[in-house]
């Protein structure tokens, strides 16, 4: 039987050292708790400087519904630009918050992979509940594709037929299709740039 008891290789250090340079990572599964801390975190910054630039480097499979609406939400309400990075991964909620970075600011790695899905639910319970829990997974399909047709610019129909199933991008064929504006070939693009002040 394996035991997964190995010592993380990133641990609150690096990510201490990463949020003093204005970039925040969600690396694995988006759940309550990761999001919470990546919605202060967004805030949090933009208090301390409301003009300098904000990084969300992805790696995830996906995960919370709830959360990446919320953290798209604090996303847009921010005065900063918020650029976002693919690295490698980047699925359902993923790539929900990867399109929803600043527009000229959403990037992906030359071999980050995107997928686009709706997602699933359990229901269950009586009729009543059912139908009530069927009325809301409705309206939370059509918010998120709305907003992912909203970023990428592709028509709702457009959307909601290709998020019928799994989906999978390359990096250019994500360019293509609106998830993200370049493909990194810089490490300025993924770097926030702090405002300069100072006589020039």
């Amino acid at each position: 039987m394996a035991h997964d008891d190995k010592t993380p290789t990133f641990n609150w250090r690096i990510r201490e050292q990463l949020f003093g340079r204005r970039i925040l990572v969600l690396d694995g599964p988006l759940d309550d708790d990761n999001g919470a801390l990546l919605m202060t975190q967004l805030l949090t910054l933009a208090a301390e400087d409301a003009e300098a630039g904000i990084s969300l480097w992805i790696h995830s499979p996906g995960g919370s519904v709830p959360a990446m609406l919320a953290i798209r939400d604090v996303m847009r309400l921010v005065p900063c630009e918020v650029s976002t990075l693919a690295l490698g991964l980047a699925c359902s909620a993923g790539q929900f918050l990867l399109s929803a970075g600043t527009p000229g600011r959403r990037f992906a790695l030359p071999h980050a992979r995107i997928l686009m899905h709706q997602g699933s639910a359990g229901i269950g319970g009586s009729a009543v509940e059912v139908e009530v829990q069927a009325d809301d997974l409705r309206y939370t399909v059509q918010t998120v594709l709305g907003l992912i047709s909203e970023d990428t610019g592709q028509p709702y129909d457009q959307i909601f037929e290709d998020s019928l199933h799994d989906r999978w991008f390359t990096a250019t064929q994500a360019r293509e299709y609106g998830f993200i504006d370049g493909i990194v070939d810089s490490f300025w693009q993924v770097v926030p740039q702090r405002q300069r002040v100072g006589i020039s």
